[in-house]
């Protein structure tokens, strides 16, 4: 079976891939969300002391919200996953590092995507493979829609 998880942020285009994606493919869906949701003054990245910096900077470790861990009970079912996220700082929001280094991923492919208005995929599934133990990462893409993924 497949799932897709995603986070997305204020403008929520990782949000309408994800979405597209799991209507496209008939997967399941579950959004990973921060036990304290993000606010538009947390996600300024420009503003050095906004939530989203120093956290990346502080390489924190982001409790995840009890409605995403409860999302989670048939896990092991999945074998194929899919990530989305927009990249922040060359890689995964920590909340995705986070929520990712909490589960086993022994046996599961893994297709991660990635939004962003600039950024390129760089070296992001390098940085975010540490949190998916046992995995196998198929491929990453940044991409714009989710026509990109199925193509």
């Amino acid at each position: 079976m497949q799932l897709i998880l995603y986070f997305s942020a204020e403008k929520q285009r990782t949000a309408k891939v994800a979405k597209d994606l799991a209507d496209h493919l008939s997967a399941s869906l579950i959004e990973i969300k921060p036990e304290v949701p993000y606010s538009p003054a947390d996600l300024r990245y420009l503003n050095p002391l906004a939530r989203c910096n120093k956290e990346k900077l502080l390489k924190k470790d982001i409790p995840i919200s009890d409605a995403t861990k409860k999302q989670l009970k048939d896990w092991e079912k999945y074998d194929v996953v899919y990530i989305g996220f927009p990249i922040w700082y060359g890689g995964a929001p920590n909340v995705v590092n986070s929520f990712c280094k909490s589960l086993d991923w022994s046996g599961k492919k893994v297709h991660i995507f990635a939004t962003s208005m600039t950024s390129g995929i760089g070296k992001t599934a390098e940085k975010l493979k540490p949190f998916l133990k046992g995995a196998e990462i198929v491929n990453a893409r940044r991409v714009n829609t989710a026509a990109e993924l199925t193509d």
